[in-house]
């Protein structure tokens, strides 16, 4: 594995897990604003959500990098 391919894979797993934790933890507002979405969360808690899917990530990586190097599945012909 290059490193591009590395980055490429930590890039796709990382937004594919962000976007599943997105949902996780989020209420919404009792008092709505004037001039605010009602549907927009309290407190989104993006900077956790960030820091748990960058770890998350890392561990597919790491996943990944163990398959491949030891070839439990192979890609090429």
């Amino acid at each position: 594995m290059t490193i591009a391919s590395g980055i490429v894979i930590y890039l796709i797993s990382w937004w594919l897990v962000f976007f599943m934790a997105l949902p996780f933890g989020v209420k919404r507002s009792e008092q709505v604003e004037e001039g605010h979405e009602p549907g927009a969360p309290e407190k989104p808690m993006l900077w956790m959500k960030a820091a748990v899917t960058s770890v998350i990530a890392a561990v597919i990586l790491v996943i990944w990098y163990y398959v491949q190097q030891s070839d439990l599945i192979t890609i090429q012909r």
